[in-house]
């Protein structure tokens, strides 16, 4: 148990007083007790003498009523030592005298005084022997005593009553030593009052004390100290929150670890990156966390290296996510780490673009590659003379017409896809109907449908809205669709045509029973270049940019194109226009 300074006060004064009294009754009573001897004595030896003065026979005679008088055991000696008569014992049965030291003591000085043990009253006795008679001749003794107990028992009460008085004296000390110390302390206690508060983070008000001496001083310190660290964690805080501005709006994610390589707090960006809270996350290392040891080994290699180590890594479900991450050092000191800070920079989108990029070099320089070389192969054939049959010569022109028509149509395809990429493309948004461009795109492509022996069914209702389109841009992107559709649906197969309302949009729904799309390749459907199918696709005279046109008209109309496909059981692709709104 924690004694407050009073308590302890009070203690410190109770051992005080406890000694103090404890010093007392252990001389004192010794004094008293060794006084109160004296003191029976010398009043002993008055009664003897004026016992002696009477004559002996008087003294025999009224032996008890003296006795009882002087409230001593009196015994009257001969000058032989024997009894002669005793107040309280047979005489004949008494030994001498005669050797006693009090009996020695009363011959030589006069008066003759002992303390010690009776054999015949069997306990502790004074004794004071007075000499009957004169000097010359010498008549007998008068033996005074009287029990030592009597000493006792009147010590004990002038004990008692001493000590009664020193504790009434201790008690006033007490309390006016805790008034006084309760005056000391009260300063102090102010001071812890004001302190406590201070820790608990409330720096408002000042400590007043009315004092002088150290103790004003030490209040003055502890305001001036008071005030100065107020200052300090205000401008601690101020950095502080700018800091967590500055770490909540970054796009990099940062994630700080404390000296055990415990998580112990990541910004917004980092949550969203490992999409899951940070209270999920705090003290956990980063391992339970982002399950990388690519990430736990850069770790590792920061603890041994003491330097900035950064280190490109995949993130999340099947590594979707590419980060550079920055991984340093929080130090405390030059010789303490105190932390680390890892910062995570999402690259997916340039290493996608990257990527597309690359892939597109590769995709145009073959597209553009092949029929280059099938007109110079066939071009310099004719140059090394004309071939005799006629219809061969035709045949090798109408290769040499047919893949310069196939490079006019990349040309133009790119030259579209750029002009929608950089938003240099103005439509001529009016109110369409669906029914009548889709009636209008079939005349178009009914021929080559017939040719493979597919049916195409169109349901759109009479009184369907209208769209928000370019014609020419609308036709377009439904021929392109169309065009897709016959191309990988099989003889004798199936093309449905329906239109639905959903929300805003109006939704034109394009279904084949083809050999359908894998799901990993949809999400690169639109892409500039992208085939499933590059080999079949080629040959059926597609230049592989018909859906990155698709997809990036449908957003100049303010749509989109969503593509539904399962492998083996054919595609749709859904096209959502903005519904005409009618003028108020």
């Amino acid at each position: 148990m924690k004694l407050s300074p009073s308590g302890k006060a009070v203690v410190v004064f109770l051992l005080i007083g406890a000694f103090a009294v404890g010093l007392f009754c252990l001389v004192l009573s010794g004094q008293i007790r060794e006084s109160l001897f004296v003191s029976f004595e010398e009043e002993m030896t008055q009664s003897g003498r004026i016992i002696a003065m009477m004559p002996q026979e008087k003294i025999i005679s009224t032996i008890d009523k003296l006795a009882r008088a002087c409230a001593c055991r009196l015994t009257l000696i001969n000058a032989a030592g024997r009894v002669v008569v005793d107040t309280m014992a047979a005489s004949e049965k008494m030994d001498s005298y005669l050797h006693h030291p009090e009996m020695q003591e009363a011959r030589l000085r006069g008066v003759g005084t002992a303390r010690r043990y009776s054999t015949t009253l069997r306990r502790e006795m004074i004794y004071v022997v007075i000499p009957l008679g004169n000097a010359k001749s010498e008549k007998g003794y008068l033996l005074l005593s009287r029990p030592a107990a009597d000493v006792s028992l009147f010590a004990d009460r002038q004990a008692r009553t001493s000590l009664y008085f020193m504790l009434v004296l201790i008690i006033a000390y007490l309390l006016t030593a805790l008034l006084i110390c309760d005056r000391l302390l009260a300063p102090i206690r102010r001071m812890t009052a004001f302190t406590s508060q201070v820790r608990g983070g409330n720096f408002s008000g000042t400590l007043l004390v009315q004092s002088d001496g150290e103790i004003a001083e030490l209040t003055k310190n502890i305001n001036n100290m008071v005030e100065s660290l107020k200052e300090k964690i205000q401008k601690a805080d101020e950095e502080k929150n700018k800091l967590e501005s500055v770490f909540a709006g970054m796009n990099e994610g940062v994630m700080l670890l404390d000296s055990e390589n415990k998580i112990e707090s990541v910004n917004p960006s980092m949550e969203r990156i490992l999409r899951r809270p940070s209270r999920d996350m705090i003290g956990r290392t980063i391992l339970e966390v982002c399950h990388n040891a690519e990430l736990h080994d850069a770790l590792a290699h920061l603890q041994q290296t003491k330097g900035v180590v950064c280190k490109e890594i995949n993130l999340g479900e099947e590594a979707s996510l590419v980060m550079d991450v920055t991984i340093s050092a929080v130090d405390a000191d030059k010789t303490a780490r105190k932390g680390t800070i890892l910062v995570f920079h999402d690259v997916t989108h340039l290493k996608k673009l990257e990527r597309v990029r690359t892939d597109f070099i590769a995709n145009a320089t073959h597209e553009i590659r092949t029929p280059l070389t099938a007109i110079i192969g066939f071009t310099e054939t004719l140059q090394h003379g004309v071939p005799e049959d006629s219809e061969t010569a035709k045949k090798f022109l109408g290769t040499i017409r047919e893949n310069a028509e196939r490079l006019n149509r990349l040309v133009d395809d790119l030259k579209t896809l750029s002009s929608l990429e950089l938003g240099e493309e103005n439509l001529k948004l009016e109110e369409l109907s669906i029914k009548e461009e889709i009636q209008r795109v079939l005349h178009v492509v009914g021929g080559m449908a017939s040719q493979k022996g597919i049916a195409v069914h169109s349901d759109i209702p009479e009184d369907f809205p209208m769209v928000f389109a370019d014609k020419d841009r609308m036709m377009q992107i439904l021929i392109n669709v169309l065009d897709n559709a016959i191309k990988f649906t099989p003889d004798g197969g199936l093309i449905s045509i329906a239109a639905f309302r959903d929300g805003e949009f109006l939704a034109i729904k394009i279904a084949d029973n083809g050999p359908g799309i894998p799901a990993a390749d949809i999400p690169r459907l639109g892409e500039r270049f992208f085939r499933v199918d590059k080999t079949r696709s080629r040959d059926l005279g597609g230049t592989g940019l018909g859906l990155s046109i698709v997809k990036h008209l449908m957003k100049a109309h303010k749509g989109r194109m969503e593509i539904q496909s399962v492998l083996g059981s054919g595609t749709a692709v859904l096209l959502f226009f903005p519904v005409a709104k009618k003028p108020v």
